[in-house]
This record gives C-alpha cells, structure tokens and sequence, in this order.
C-alpha cells in the first residue's frame, strides 16, 4: 500500500502532468497537423468580414439571375428598396435623374400625344403664282429700292416663320460644337454669335435671381426671334424670322433628344475638338422649317368657269388658226415644188384664201395637192395662167403625144433639151419626126444614134444572107453542081427583097458576083473559068426581072480564097461568092441634115 500511494504521489506531480501535456500535444499535432491548420483558416475566414464580403460579391450576381429564373420573389422584395433609393435620389438632387433620362423621356411623351401637329407648307412655286397679282407690282418696286431680287422679296411677304440658322452649343464651355445655315440665309460668324449667346446666359443667371435648372429660352430682336433648347450637355439655339408656332418647340425639343442619344459619350469626354459632332449637321438641318400665308380665298367657281371659257375659246381660236396658217404655208409650199406651177400671188380675204399663178397643163392637178392638204377647196379661189414649162418630164409628154413613137421605140428629153430616141421605126416615121421635133418647145435637138430604120435593119439582114451564099459548081466547067437549085432560089429571093427595098430607103445597091477557081491548070485558065461561073450566075439572076444595072460579074481566078479556114478545099475554090455594096443616095444626105 505504501508502494502504490507513493507512486501516486510521484505521478501527480507538476513535473509529470507538463511532460505529458507536451507529450499529447506533439501526438496531436503528429496524428491532426493537417485537418488542424485548415480548421484554423476556415475559422479566420468566417470570422473576417472582408473575406466574407469579397465572396458575396463575386457570387451575387448568379445568384440572382438563378433567383429570378426561379420565380418573382426576389423582385418583389427588391422594390421597395430601389423605390426608397430613387426617392432619396430625387429629394437630394432632382437633375441627376432628369440628366440620366432626357434622351427617351420627350420621345415617350410625344408617343403619347394623340392629336396630330399640322403645318401648312407654301408651294415652292409662291414667286410665279405671285407674278401677276396686284401686289406683286408693289413688291417689284421694293425690290428696285431695296435691291433685292423679286423672289427674295415675294418669299418675306408672305412668310410666317422661317427657321434660318441653328447652333449647337456645348453647355459647360459655350463652344460652339455645330452650325448650319438654310438656304439663300446671309450668315454671321457662327462662333461669335454662339459666344454672344453663352455670355447673356450667364449674365442673366448671375445678374437675376433664378432657381436652379432655368435657362434661358427666348430672345426677341425686332422680327427675329432666337429660340434656345437646353440639353444636359450642349444647347439648341435657333433664329427664327417671323413667328414661329409652339409647335416647332417639340422639333427643337425632339432633335436636342436625339443628339443626346447619340452623342452622349462624346459629350462626356469633350476636350475642345468638334470633329466627332460632325454628323450632327444631318439632325440640325431638320430644324429647317417654314411656313408661309394661305392662299386667299378663291373666286367664284362661276367667275373661274368663265374665265376658262374664254381662254378655252381664245386658245382654241389661236390653235386652229395657227394650224390652217400652217396647213396654207405647206400647201404653198407644195405648189411651188410641183414641176410646171408657179404661184405669184397668195392672200386671206374675208375668210377665203386668194390664190393666183402659172401653170402648165400637164402639172399636177391643184385641188387634189388641196385635198391631201386638208384643205377645204371651197375657201380657196384659185386662177391659173396657162404657159408651157420646159420641164423634160412635160416636154417628153408632149413628144410622145406629137410623134406618136411606135412601140419599138423609147423617148426621152434630158435636163439639156435634147430629145434622144432609142430602138427600131419605119424610116418614113424617122423622116417625118426629124421635121416635127423642130416644132416642139423645150427641145433643142434630136439624137437618133440609137435609132435604127426597121427596113434598113431588114436591108441588112438581106445583105448578110446574100454574102453568105455560096454556088458549087463542077470541075473544070461553069454548070452548077447537082443539088443547087434551092441555094439559087433563096439568092433570087433575097436579091429581089433587096433591089426592091433599097430605093425606099433612098440607097444604091451594086451586088458583085465573083467567081472562083482551084489551082488545077493554068492561071489564064482558071482565070477565063472563073468569069465564066460568074457570067452564069449573072445571066441567071437577070432572067429573073433584077436590073443588070445592080450586078456585075468578075472573075477573080485563084485570086481570092472563099473560106480562110479552108483555103485548100478544092470544091470551096471551084464556086461563086457575092459581096454587097451599099450607098446613100444624094436625096438621103439631104434628109439626114
């Protein structure tokens, strides 16, 4: 028992109970080193505000958007907070929120408005309907003291209002960001102008007592009126002639809007430099409206139908006498292209056209020229001369109608005068035309070089077929050979046709009979052999009836070969051949000059 209380004793000592603390504390820290150290970060964590609000915050935003996806609750319990906050807003500071709203809130009243705005917009074309008016002769003399042109002063008479220029200016610093001036408008310096503006804004803000927000609005200078729109960051100014309606307010109000929706980064960021306002000038420029005075009441329809049946009449009166005025003209000038009329005297009486000239018989016919004209013969009184124009178309006619030119011959009179026949005639009709076509006007001569005789031409024909026969006859004698005869009846016919016709046509005819021989024997021989085939033939054709006094018989020997082409055919040689002779006889010379 003593053992066992003393070594209690021992082992409740201070000295036993430290080492077994640390002893425990190093098993500890040996068995949870790990699991300790982050229980003491998690407890840090809990326990520090900053750390719990950096994770709310990067956690927040998807928790709401969950939230919200889930159902409406966490909008509704947000509600009255944000009404609370814009609350205190407003109360604090009201422009920080009319600033954050004013580029949607004058679009979403004006959508509201139900009634629309109308205006009435002066035709572009006031100066000419002006033109005639009695005012206008009072205007025109204005324009004359003044200097002006007329149309300058027609467009201030009758002008109500008339938006001239627009500015916009930048609301802090006064500079002026855009300008834009309408048409025909004579314009100060912009910058200037818009320094002149910010400086009576201010003035009037320091010298007065006004509340904040007011600005102003209007300035009044005899009959223009400069109309300012204020925006958050830059201001509207426009001149305005006349009297403008408070219509044109919500224009101004509606482009300042827009600006600001568009250029309100720009805004926030400006330095000076107005390039990036540029584009502005698109908006400004819808600033540019006017208006200009009715119309005045119009007249009586009963007066405007009068009128215009007067117009209508006198229009219709000019119309249709300028047109008989030109149908006449061209009528005219037809008569006088036609061939053979020539118009001397031309005029209007009472209604009815007066006309007088020359006119050949063959030319046109002038009531049918009138008809194609539209023109009523029955107005027109018409008395033409008779003459014979030289025209060669009338000439030829003429020709034709005198000569009476058979078929086989064509007519024609050139430019010249000169009557040229072409084809075949009797002579007896050639010898009658060249006396005739002395007789007839406009033709100066008669060429007949084409012209050739019908008998004349059988005359020919005659003599070729003569100088083609050809008589055999037998060796060494003057008796044809057998088979002749119908060659000696076809040379009796023709030779016959031809004494017969010649002294028609006042011409001599000597036909030659030469005979022929072949080389056998001597030349002496066949010379006296030759002659006597052609005395044969001679004395042949005389006891027919032809006149010896035509022929003549001549033997040529050997002399003259009868084809060229076969100059050794002995049956060729041994024959008689013919050679027809033609002459003009003295009478015929005559006839031709």
């Amino acid at each position: 028992m003593a053992d066992y209380s003393a070594h209690n004793l021992s082992s409740n000592s201070p000295e036993n109970n430290l080492s077994t603390n640390e002893d425990l504390s190093e098993l500890r820290s040996l068995l949870l080193g790990f699991e300790q150290s982050e229980l003491d970060k998690l407890h840090e964590r809990l326990n520090n505000p900053d750390i719990h609000a950096e994770d709310i915050s990067r956690l927040l935003p998807e928790a709401i958007i969950l939230r919200t996806l889930q159902d409406k609750q966490l909008s509704e319990a947000i509600v009255p907070t944000v009404e609370e906050a814009i609350h205190l807003s407003v109360k604090k500071d009201l422009n920080i929120l009319s600033e954050a709203i004013f580029p949607v809130i004058g679009p979403a009243i004006r959508k509201a408005i139900a009634t629309a705005l109308e205006t009435t917009v002066q035709s572009l074309n006031q100066t000419v309907e002006h033109s005639l008016s009695p005012q206008s002769f009072k205007w025109r003399l204005e324009a004359l003291q003044t200097g002006k042109s007329f149309a300058e002063v027609v467009l201030l008479r009758t002008l109500l209002y008339r938006v001239e220029q627009v500015f916009l200016i930048h609301k802090k610093t006064g500079l002026l960001l855009q300008h834009v001036v309408a048409p025909n408008v004579a314009a100060q310096d912009a910058d200037l102008v818009s320094a002149m503006l910010t400086a009576i804004r201010d003035f009037v803000q320091d010298s007065f007592s006004v509340q904040t927000g007011d600005s102003l609005e209007t300035l009044q200078f005899g009959e223009l009126t400069i109309w300012i729109e204020p925006g958050p960051q830059a201001i509207l100014a426009g001149i305005i002639r006349g009297t403008a309606p408070k219509e044109l307010k919500l224009v101004f109000q509606e482009i300042i809007e827009k600006i600001h929706l568009k250029y309100d980064q720009k805004f926030n960021s400006f330095e000076g430099d107005t390039a990036p306002f540029e584009g502005s000038t698109l908006y400004l420029e819808d600033c540019f409206q006017a208006q200009y005075q009715p119309k005045k009441t119009k007249p009586s329809p009963v007066i405007w139908i009068l009128l215009s049946s007067i117009l209508i009449a006198l229009g219709s009166w000019f119309f249709f006498d300028f047109t008989d005025k030109q149908r006449w003209a061209a009528y005219l000038e037809k008569l006088n292209a036609q061939p053979g009329m020539t118009v001397v005297t031309s005029e209007k009486r009472q209604g009815k056209y007066f006309i007088s000239g020359l006119r050949d018989p063959l030319a046109a016919d002038p009531i049918q020229i009138m008809k194609k004209s539209n023109i009523n013969p029955k107005t027109v009184i018409s008395r033409w001369e008779p003459y014979l124009s030289f025209y060669p178309k009338f000439t030829e006619t003429r020709a034709k109608d005198l000569l009476q030119p058979p078929v086989t011959v064509s007519l024609i009179v050139d430019e010249s005068g000169i009557l040229h026949a072409k084809g075949s005639a009797p002579y007896q009709w050639i010898v009658e035309t060249r006396k005739l076509v002395r007789a007839i006007p406009g033709i100066n001569k008669f060429d007949e070089n084409n012209l050739v005789e019908m008998e004349l031409k059988e005359l020919e024909r005659s003599k070729n077929e003569i100088e083609k026969q050809l008589l055999l006859f037998t060796e060494g004698r003057t008796q044809l050979q057998p088979g002749q005869e119908a060659r000696i009846q076809n040379l009796i016919k023709e030779v016959q046709k031809l004494t017969n016709t010649a002294p028609y046509l006042s011409k001599n005819i000597q036909i030659k009979i030469l005979g022929h021989a072949n080389k056998i024997g001597s030349e002496e021989r066949n010379l006296i052999l030759s002659q006597g085939r052609a005395n044969a033939i001679l004395a042949t054709l005389v006891s027919q009836g032809i006149k010896k006094t035509n022929l003549s018989a001549v033997g040529v020997g050997t002399g003259e070969t009868v084809d060229k082409k076969r100059p050794q055919d002995r049956a060729l040689s041994r024959s008689v051949s013919f050679k027809v002779i033609l002459t003009d006889t003295p009478s015929r010379e005559i006839n031709r000059r």
